[in-house]
């Protein structure tokens, strides 16, 4: 149950991704990533303060942090930049999919019933409904682009990356959760180096670092500390079916942020999703 619990506040910061990035759509991806991920490192450091031994893990444990955190943006932002972003978003959030299909391969004695996947595939219906709903005004006319883009690639590939380094913490040397802060510090370096080669510069305002603050000690800081704490705890499985949540609470906060009312695509979409997260967290 901890594990549900910790699993939930993580989604509940992930739903606030979408209407912070409208607040903050002027800033350069790789700029507002590396800014947040620095700013939600800082978490850990009230802890590493105390014992510096909690960021003295092997290179391969912060190799896989890099991988998880860094890569699964990196990919993400390249999809959004080549491909219709809906359609992107709706293939990366294949990866609590992946996190279910592939746990027996990543785990040992885990197994995948069938009830496991027709929970993920009832999550992952509910979420396409939701996100492709939502922009199509609820009307089932999608304002996508369509058609085939290469930037569904790496789009695949950031949903096999989160749903790969979630199952792969697992298997590596247990080492402490504050070791996320050092995961996000150097993948908030990296992105901040990304920015420099790639994007313009540009200056902040007192309102973007404040909103870059709520961002970094929120979704792209605080979630990844409660979600390492509920894979640690849990079945990957069951995580993996929860994670659909998000995309739902995302697409329902910013249509309530933006004054639209809710559609029955939201309604339906939270019934198969919550469906799905009943089913898939009673299974063994």
């Amino acid at each position: 149950m901890a594990a549900h619990l910790y699993a939930l506040g993580a989604i509940a910061l992930w739903a606030t991704v979408a209407s912070l990035g409208v607040l903050l759509k002027h800033i350069p991806p790789f700029l507002l990533t590396g800014v947040a991920l620095l700013m939600g490192s800082l978490l850990a450091l009230p802890f590493v303060l105390k014992d510096k031994r909690l960021w003295k893990i092997p290179a391969t444990t912060l190799a896989l942090g890099i991988y998880g955190l860094f890569g699964f943006h990196f990919l993400l932002f390249l999809a959004l930049r080549h491909a219709p972003p809906v359609e992107a978003n709706l293939v990366n959030y294949l990866w609590p999919l992946f996190m279910v299909v592939l746990a027996p391969l990543f785990l040992a004695g885990v197994q995948l019933r069938g009830v496991h996947v027709a929970a993920a595939l009832l999550g992952f219906a509910g979420a396409a409904i939701a996100i492709l709903g939502a922009h199509s005004g609820g009307d089932g006319g999608a304002t996508g682009e369509g058609g085939w883009a290469w930037g569904y690639i790496p789009a695949l590939g950031s949903a096999f990356i989160w749903a790969s380094y979630s199952l792969l913490t697992q298997r590596v040397k247990a080492f402490p959760t504050a070791a996320i802060g050092l995961f996000g510090m150097v993948s908030g370096v990296l992105s901040l180096l990304c920015h420099w080669a790639l994007e313009p510069p540009m200056a902040l305002s007192a309102r973007d670092w404040l909103l870059l603050a709520v961002m970094g000690l929120g979704p792209l800081g605080g979630a990844f500390f409660l979600w390492d704490k509920a894979l640690k705890l849990g079945d990957a499985r069951q995580i993996g079916i929860l994670s659909y949540l998000t995309p739902l609470g995302s697409t329902a906060l910013l249509m309530g942020l933006s004054g639209r009312s809710l559609t029955w695509s939201i309604g339906l979409a939270a019934v198969m999703i919550i469906g799905a997260a009943v089913l898939g967290t009673r299974a063994k």
